[in-house]
Parts: structure tokens; C-alpha cells; sequence
């Protein structure tokens, strides 16, 4: 953390009695660091006062700035767990210092003195005193074998000067010795320099124990390691007891069934995810605790005064030790309290009652294609008769003798207009038909119409069973954008916690609105908890939906089937247990979070309490969307096969002309016509309303007539397509 991050509160301690309502105004400030400047005498007598208030517990720490602290006796505040820190120019465990206090109690025996000190007991002002005679007199004694010293009576009062001070002095700064405050060196204006003091820390087993040391060249270093302070506060927690607060939430914590029937106390009153996983946490780090519901049945938020309330109070007014529950992890709790790794992550959902089935239709079997696809088959179904029964009139191929066994006289075509429909309807239903084309141009035709009902009956029995086999429902919200798009609809969530702080704090336009629609509604929107919550979705049938953690609303949908979640998250956050800000022990109930995360046993006990107690698994696996997935054809996933089946039509049409084209040809050629003459001949029997099915034959003239049996003949054939024309039965020889 930087300097300027961090923010200082500087009060002036009375000079002497009671601090007590000096002490009241830092706790009310919530202040759990203090450094505590002043003499060792009054250390004891204020760390008391401390404790009346409520300043001394596991969340405070204090570093006191006198050197003397090792000489005050804290046994008094050893099972607090408060934290003490303070600095020691004197090393108690060096030789120097045991053999120094032993001359000095020795001494004081000499003179039937009985000296009361030990090397813990020993004062920075002792050790100073004793160093600057110890420094002066090697100093005068050095000073003495380099030159002659003499010695003479002098008056404080008087002007005059020793000879030697200046030289003693200046002897002096070049000295180095080392005495009982340690290593003694000066630099050229006499500032005493290369002196270090130890870090040293009250512990509930030693006393004090040095962490580290502090040099004016290189600061601070510390000498324990990360091992050392986690062990340390393993150590500390074992067999502690915590106060865990709690809310009453499915399926999170629960009182159990008749639990004053069967006479539980205690923790044994409870049941639910959140107890079996305090209870493992504390298997894995040896503390005791005892679990009680908050006061006023709130996770903790702000008020408009600035003032938290709920389970986040109950931990910064030192009532709870410990909050588990579903207490979402969010920035304004984080600067209040401090939060372990999430053991669970959600994020907030919509609670809605699940729509009521949709009524079947009576044609539901037109449901997998859409109006415009039914519209368009309807119209390739014709265009494809009319095309074949056309071609079919056109091309040569399709006129055949009624009795193929003799020679007849008139030609017949199967493909009449009846006969074109209903070979294009067996086609599409896959049943068939009894006629078959010959020619090439119908043959295309028939082969590209059949490959466009494979395609549409193969898309029609894939979609209809889609639609047959999922349930469709009728739901006015997919979304919380639908929710903020009508008014119809109220919803709400819980009136305190991180659910309702996202909506009122959101910056997104959507949230926004929805936040100013449920602060403006009358009846209020808010519940008083999250079951509350729930029932009114219940009793509403479709009027209300609720807003809050996924995790509580598949804990829901499991066992109520008329819930579902609509939507997908509209946020991310995890749930985690709370503790006091400045908490030793918060990174080892991460530990502990970690290691039954990495085990599955989190994993476990959600499915235990999702899936399997109280009813769980009843409705199975919920989907969020509310219709069905599957989707009515448009032409867009169609189009391809009707543009298939029209450039297939198109190439049909060529050939048949084509070989309307080739057999006119042939026919002006044997009988001595024009090709125009002879195609408009063809093209309007073709083309008759009437729509004969039979028409004459058309004999080619043999090489070896006469003249005269060739103007016969012409003159016959004429009389033959007068009397044997498209309106006429009769059937004459050419």
C-alpha cells in the first residue's frame, strides 16, 4: 500500500487519568491500528482502558514507539489476541547484556544492596547511561597511553576549560565499540550512526519475539518468513471460539424440523450448506464456534446515513467474529469488512412463475414451415403441373400409339392436365404415380421436382418432430430488457443488500430504468427477505417477478416447478465468508475455502443440498428460456431449393422447345413445308383449349410415287388435317 493511501487520525493523549473517552471516539471511528506514543510507565494503564472499551481483540493491533516496552508486563492481555509491536535498541539475549546486569547486581550485594533487575528489566536509558561511561572511559583511558593527562580541581561555574576536552571529543567520534544498546559509532557531528533496533512482537507463548530490525541506512526487514506467520496464526486459532452471524436463507442455513421438539441447542439447531461448510472449515483449522441468527435479519448495507446494518454491523461492532451465508462479495463490504476466496460464484437472475402451456393448435402440423413456404410449395406445385402437362404436348416423345401391338392411326398423350397434377402430388407426398415421363425435357422436370420434395418433406418430418417433442409456452418476458420495456409486469428484490445496490448504483441505461421503476412503485416492489421474495412470485400467477443470486433461484427451480429462471445472469459476483477488516486469520479461512474447493467437497455439499434434501432434484434440470428452441422454416433457409428447382424448370423448357424445334423440322422436311408453316401447325394443336390426348399419325412419302400420287397424296394429307383436326374423331388414311 502507498503512503498516501493510507489515512491518518492523529489525537492527543490527556497527560494523565482517564483516556477512556478519547479510546470511545476511535472505536466509534472503526480504527484498528493505533500507534500508541508514550512513556512505559503509562503503557499498562492505557492498554487496560483499551480493553474496557473494546479496543483490545483479535482485530486490533498497536505499535507502541517506547524502546522500554520490553519491561511491561502484558501477561494480563495474552489470551486477547491483540497485536502488539514496538522496537528494542537492547538485545536481552546478548552476552554483553547478561554479563553487564550481573556486575550490576553483584556490585550492589557488595554494599548489602539488593538490586531487582534482569536483562528484560533492563531501561534504554540504563543502557545509554552505561554505554556513555563505557565509551567515555576507554576514550580517556586510550587518550592516557597516547599522552601524559593530568588532572586538576575545576569549578562548574568558572570560564575555564580542560585541556583535553576538544581532544577527548574528537577521540571519541572516531571510536567504535560495541556496548548494550549495541554497536556504537558516530559520525562528524557527533550523531551516533550503523545502529539498528529490533522489531519485536508480544506473543501469547514467549513473550516478546523478534520479527525483524530497523537500520537508519536500510529500514525495515523482517526476519520471519510467510510459513512462520501462517503457522503462527494456526497456532492462534486452535481451540478458539468464534462467533459466527448468520441469516435464515435456503438452503444456506435452515432451522432444523421441529428442533425444539427434539431438544437442540446450540449449533445443532441448524442445518444447511453454509453450517456444513463453517463446520469442515473448522475441522482444517481446529477452532470452535457458535453460530446465531442476526438481529434485524439483514446481510448488511448502507443507509442513508452512512450506517451498515445486518450481519456486516454485527462484524464492525465486534458482536461476531465470523459471517457465512449467501453474502455476496461487493466493493462497499470489502472496504468495511474483509472477504475470504469465494466459495460459491453466482450472479443476479430473474425469478419469474414458468409460463402455461401453449394450447395446441388444430393445424399445428403447418407449424414447422412458415405462411410464406407454404405459399410458395402451393405455387411450385402448380407451376411444375402446368409446365409438365405444356411439355408434355410439345415434345414428340410423350405421343405414343393407344395400341403399341398394330399399326394406328392416331397418337395419344398420357400427361393430360389430371394426369400432370396428380403425378406432381405423388411425387410430394413419396407415394408415387403409374405414369411415367419418356421424354428428356419431362424427365428433368420430374428429376428436379423430386429432388425439391426430398429436401422440403426431409426439412418438414426433421422440424415437425422438433416441434412436436419440445413444449411451446407462452411467456410475455425472455429477458430483463423485456422487464424494463412494459409496466404490466412489477418486479423487485430484496429492500437491503448487494441486489438492490446493483440497481441503484448501475450505469447501464437499462438497469437504470428498471431501478427508477421499482423505487417508484406503489405497492413497493422490495421484500423483506428473499422468501418473502419468492412467495410473492408464487401467488402473483405471472404479475411479479423477483430478482436475486442464481444460486438461490436453481435451489428453487429444483423443487418448485412452477418457477423458472428467465435470462441469463445480469451480473458476476461470489459469496463469501466474511470477517472483521484487518483480520489475522482471514488468509487462513482462504486456505481452507482453497482446499475444499480443490477437493470437491464444496461441489458435494452443493449437490447435497441442491439435488437431494428437502425435495431436491423433483423438477430436473431447468432450461432458462422458456419457449422452445426449435424455430419455424423461413425462406431464407429454403430459398435455395426453390431457386433450384426454377432454373431446372427453365432448363426443361429449353429442351422441350428444342425438341419441338427438331421434330417440326423433320416434319416440314417429309412433307414439304415450311418450318414456320409445320411449328405453328404443331404449336397450335399443342396449345388447343380442347386438349386432345390424341392426334393423327404423320406417315413420311415414300421415293418411288409418281408425280401424280404425290399431288394426290398432298391433296389427301390436306383433306386428312381438315377432316382429322384437333375438334374432329374421324380417322381417315393420307
Amino acid at each position: 500500500m502507498k503512503a498516501q493511501d493510507i489515512n491518518f487520525h492523529l489525537k492527543e493523549l490527556p497527560l494523565e487519568g482517564d483516556v477512556r473517552p478519547l479510546l470511545k471516539e476511535i472505536r466509534k471511528d472503526s480504527i484498528s491500528q493505533i500507534v500508541l506514543a508514550c512513556s512505559s510507565k503509562r503503557i499498562l494503564d492505557i492498554l487496560r482502558q483499551a480493553n474496557q472499551v473494546g479496543l483490545i481483540s483479535t482485530y486490533h493491533s498497536y505499535v507502541l514507539t517506547s524502546l522500554d516496552l520490553q519491561t511491561v508486563d502484558l501477561a494480563e492481555f495474552r489470551d486477547s489476541g491483540v497485536n502488539i509491536t514496538g522496537y528494542s535498541i537492547i538485545d536481552p539475549t546478548k552476552s554483553e547484556v547478561a554479563n553487564a546486569v550481573s556486575d550490576w547486581v553483584f556490585g550492589e550485594l557488595r554494599y548489602g544492596r539488593a538490586l531487582d533487575l534482569t536483562e528484560k528489566k533492563l531501561t534504554v536509558s540504563a543502557a545509554l547511561i552505561y554505554d556513555a561511561v563505557l565509551l567515555f572511559s576507554k576514550a580517556l583511558h586510550d587518550l592516557d597511553r597516547s599522552q601524559d593527562i593530568s588532572v586538576r580541581p575545576m569549578n562548574c561555574n568558572s570560564p575555564d576549560q580542560t585541556t583535553y576536552g576538544s581532544a577527548l571529543v574528537s577521540y571519541m567520534k572516531l571510536m567504535e565499540l560495541d556496548g548494550l544498546t549495541g554497536s556504537i559509532k558516530f559520525d562528524g557531528r557527533g550523531y551516533r550512526t550503523q545502529f539498528s533496533l529490533d522489531i519485536i512482537e508480544y506473543s501469547h507463548t514467549e513473550d516478546f519475539k523478534k520479527i525483524g530490525t530497523w537500520t537508519p541506512s536500510y529500514g525495515t526487514n523482517f526476519t520471519r518468513n510467510y510459513q512462520d506467520v501462517y503457522a503462527q496464526i494456526i497456532e492462534g486459532l486452535q481451540n478458539r471460539t468464534f462467533r459466527v452471524t448468520t441469516i435464515l436463507t435456503q438452503p444456506y442455513v435452515m432451522l432444523v424440523p421441529d428442533w425444539e421438539a427434539l431438544g437442540l441447542e446450540g449449533n445443532d439447531r441448524f442445518e444447511g450448506f453454509a453450517v456444513e461448510l463453517i463446520k469442515d472449515i473448522s475441522e482444517i483449522l481446529k477452532f470452535n464456534y457458535k453460530i446465531h441468527v442476526v438481529e434485524d435479519g439483514n446481510y448488511g448495507s448502507l443507509d442513508a446515513n452512512g450506517q451498515w446494518n445486518g450481519m456486516i454491523k454485527e462484524l464492525l461492532d465486534q458482536k461476531a467474529d465470523v459471517a457465512i451465508g449467501d453474502l455476496s462479495i461487493n466493493y462497499d463490504r470489502e472496504t468495511a469488512v474483509d472477504f475470504t476466496t469465494p466459495f460459491l460464484n453466482t450472479g443476479i437472475s430473474i425469478l419469474y412463475k414458468k409460463a402455461q402451456k401453449k394450447p395446441p393448435s388444430l393445424f399445428s402440423f403447418l407449424l414447422p414451415f412458415s405462411v410464406d413456404v407454404w405459399i410458395y410449395m402451393a405455387t411450385a406445385y402448380l407451376g411444375v403441373s402446368v409446365l409438365l402437362f405444356i411439355l408434355a404436348r410439345i415434345t414428340p416423345d410423350e405421343w405414343d400409339s393407344p395400341h403399341p401391338c398394330k399399326e394406328s392411326d392416331v397418337l395419344e398423350n398420357t400427361f393430360n392436365m389430371q394426369n400432370c397434377t396428380w403425378f406432381t402430388i405423388g411425387s410430394l407426398m413419396q407415394q408415387g404415380s403409374d405414369i411415367a415421363p419418356k421424354a428428356v425435357s419431362l424427365r428433368l422436370v420430374a428429376a428436379l421436382w423430386w429432388f425439391f420434395t426430398l429436401i422440403m418433406i426431409s426439412s418438414y418430418t426433421a422440424n415437425l418432430a422438433a416441434f412436436l417433442t419440445v413444449e411451446r409456452m407462452d411467456s410475455p418476458i425472455e429477458s430483463a430488457e423485456d422487464l424494463a420495456k412494459q409496466t404490466k409486469i412489477k418486479y423487485g428484490c430484496v429492500g437491503s443488500g448487494s441486489t438492490i445496490a446493483f440497481f441503484r448504483d448501475s450505469k447501464i441505461p437499462t438497469y437504470q430504468r428498471m431501478w427508477s421503476f421499482m423505487e417508484s412503485a406503489r405497492p413497493s416492489v422490495f421484500n423483506k427477505n428473499t422468501p418473502e421474495g419468492i412467495d410473492r412470485v408464487i401467488k402473483s400467477n405471472g404479475g411479479y417477478a423477483f430478482m436475486t443470486e442464481s444460486a438461490t433461484i436453481e435451489y428453487q427451480t429444483e423443487r418448485n416447478c412452477d418457477l423458472v429462471q428467465i435470462g441469463g445472469n445480469l451480473d458476476s459476483k461470489g459469496y463469501g465468508v466474511a470477517l472483521p477488516h484487518g483480520s489475522p486469520f482471514t488468509g487462513a479461512f482462504s486456505s481452507a475455502v482453497l482446499q475444499l474447493l480443490e477437493s470437491n467437497k464444496i461441489l458435494i455439499l452443493k449437490t447435497k443440498w441442491w439435488k437431494e434434501k428437502h425435495g431436491g432434484g423433483r423438477c430436473g434440470k431447468k432450461e432458462s428460456k422458456s419457449l422452445s428452441s426449435a424455430n419455424e422454416l423461413g425462406l431464407a433457409n429454403v430459398g435455395g431449393v426453390f431457386v433450384v428447382l426454377l432454373l431446372g424448370l427453365i432448363a426443361a423448357s429449353i429442351v422441350g422447345l428444342f425438341e419441338f424445334f427438331w421434330k417440326a423440322r423433320k416434319l416440314a422436311g417429309d412433307e414439304v413445308e415450311s418450318i414456320k408453316a409445320e411449328m405453328f401447325k404443331e404449336l397450335k394443336f399443342a396449345l388447343s383449349c380442347s386438349g386432345e390426348d390424341t392426334k393423327p399419325v404423320r406417315k413420311r412419302q415414300r421415293i418411288g410415287d409418281s408425280d401424280s400420287n404425290i399431288n394426290r397424296n398432298s391433296v389427301n394429307r390436306s383433306a386428312i388435317w381438315k377432316s382429322n383436326g384437333p375438334n374432329s374423331n374421324n380417322n381417315s388414311n393420307s
